[in-house]
């Protein structure tokens, strides 16, 4: 007989293989206890949510590691990403109208403006003239519709925790020409990161409300179809839905895009199930997920997906020149085929937290872009920079709200006073500028950026009214220390670093 030496790997394997093999059995036994806390009328719905969960947790359990061999990544096919300059222009207005009731525009609406200091949906965070990302959406669909007499749907993908104030704040959008529907994302249970047993204890999420967490967009397929809204939008004859993230002030319908996917102008495209804008990478952007060829199908790579020792090449803008915007246009038809056919396969992304209590738990999350290998007839296209200006800090906030652009049928355009593309880095510091009420203390007024490099700010900085930045400009008040820019200052390359404090009298 074979002895095993303890501590061996073979032991360790099996040790594995059994206690994960426990964990699924111990897992199902507790969301059955689960279920029966809940009322009989939100039982199917309940059921279907802990189902999908049940799902993840068995593929997070079977998981080897990275889900991509290195060795088998290939170059991508020339025809794979399609440049944006090659579309074309739909011609006529009757024309845009037809186009337009082929589609369905859906916001990924579930995060909350916590990090940004906030409280509620980032949604109905004021970004530009007292106007909130929801109501700029809104004002895009709204022109759409009024300009070629359409009926564009808007569809917002709320979380539990976003759900209840988004149901409040859309009631002012009643009189404008824009339909608006609404459904949530799943509620999935946080995890002992030890045990892998549940952290809530019954299925009343008011009871422990950091006991769950909506489990990343990648869950808005299959919340989608059992809201109903994907069946009803196929039967009045739509076909793209257009996916983005609600805080991506450059998300909004393009028209060329859509032309394409109705009217492929290439034999060796026909109608794609899933097209992923992309665009260049640059430094700023390292971690974005990317397009590779691996198993002969389009897929995204994420960063979480790529061996340690490969980190390295996956940011070089050298290797991998594009990154996903997570601006997405998917076939209704396509959702519907993959789910019917269980053929929606998406990688985990293992989220570890630890709550307010100090108890360290795992969340299961997937990525909407991921399903990419899923679907027929991919494609991504390389758009402008412009299409991808998300609003994930204070830092993104100061360049929307300047003068670098300006607004348009809720839209954001760049100036053509400014004379390059490109938009400055701008870096602020946590203690002074993170939050937006503080942030916004910190200017009279929002500085002049039209001829801004680069622009680091940190400490107790204060601006006053008109001021010019342009260059390079670092501007570091260490601690105890205060600047103060004076009103109409100009500052063009310039350090300024100490004291500096004008003193009206």
């Amino acid at each position: 007989m074979e002895m095993k030496r303890a501590g061996s790997p073979g032991e360790a394997d099996e040790f594995d293989v059994l206690t994960r093999r426990d964990a699924r059995v111990r897992i199902e036994h507790e969301i059955q206890e689960l279920i029966k806390s809940v009322p009989n009328e939100a039982k199917l719905m309940v059921e279907k949510e802990l189902d999908g969960f049940q799902n993840i947790f068995s593929k997070f359990l079977q998981g080897t590691g990275t889900s991509v061999d290195w060795r088998k990544i290939e170059k991508l096919p020339a025809d794979a990403v399609q440049d944006y300059s090659t579309l074309l222009t739909p011609q006529s207005e009757e024309e845009i109208k037809k186009m337009l009731s082929k589609l369905v525009v859906i916001k990924l609406n579930g995060g909350l403006g916590t990090s940004m200091g906030c409280r509620g949906p980032k949604s109905v965070i004021a970004v530009r003239n007292n106007l909130t990302f929801l109501d700029l959406t809104v004002q895009q669909i709204e022109y759409l519709n009024r300009t070629f007499d359409a009926d564009v749907p808007l569809v917002l993908m709320n979380s539990f925790n976003t759900d209840t104030d988004t149901e409040k704040v859309i009631r002012k959008y009643k009189s404008f020409n824009v339909k608006i529907f609404t459904f949530n994302q799943s509620r999935y249970p946080r995890i002992h990161r030890d045990s892998y047993t549940p952290i809530p204890t019954s299925c009343n999420t008011a009871d422990d409300i950091e006991a769950w967490y909506p489990p990343g967009h990648g869950d808005f397929y299959l919340s989608f179809h059992n809201s109903g809204l994907l069946d009803k939008f196929i039967k009045e004859g739509r076909d793209y839905c257009f996916i983005s993230n609600v805080d991506n002030l450059g998300a909004s319908v393009d028209l060329n895009i859509l032309n394409f996917l109705l009217h492929p102008s290439t034999s060796s495209v026909t109608k794609p199930e899933f097209l992923m804008e992309v665009t260049d990478k640059t430094k700023a952007d390292v971690k974005g997920g990317t397009l590779i060829h691996y198993a002969n199908h389009l897929r995204l790579l994420e960063i979480a997906q790529v061996p340690k020792e490969h980190v390295d090449d996956f940011k070089s803008v050298k290797t991998f020149k594009i990154f996903n915007t997570n601006n997405l246009w998917i076939s209704l038809i396509g959702i519907q085929k993959v789910i019917q056919k269980k053929t929606l396969d998406m990688e985990v992304i293992v989220n570890n937290k630890t709550l307010d209590n100090g108890i360290n738990v795992i969340q299961l999350e997937t990525a909407v872009g991921a399903a990419i290998k899923c679907f027929d007839g991919c494609i991504g296209i390389n758009v402008p920079r412009s299409r991808f200006l998300p609003v994930k800090k204070t830092s993104d906030l100061l360049l929307v709200m300047s003068n670098l652009y300006h607004l348009k049928n809720g839209s954001l355009e760049m100036s053509p006073k400014r004379m390059f593309p490109s938009t400055p880095l701008i870096k602020l510091g946590d203690n002074h500028f993170a939050k937006v009420k503080e942030f916004l203390t910190r200017f009279e007024t929002i500085p002049d950026l039209l001829e801004l490099d680069h622009l680091t700010m940190s400490g107790d900085v204060t601006l006053g009214r008109g001021v010019s930045l342009k260059g390079t400009v670092i501007i570091i008040a260490n601690h105890g220390e205060r600047i103060d820019i004076p009103t109409g200052a100009t500052l063009e390359n310039k350090i300024v670093s100490g004291n500096l404090r004008i003193l009206d009298h």
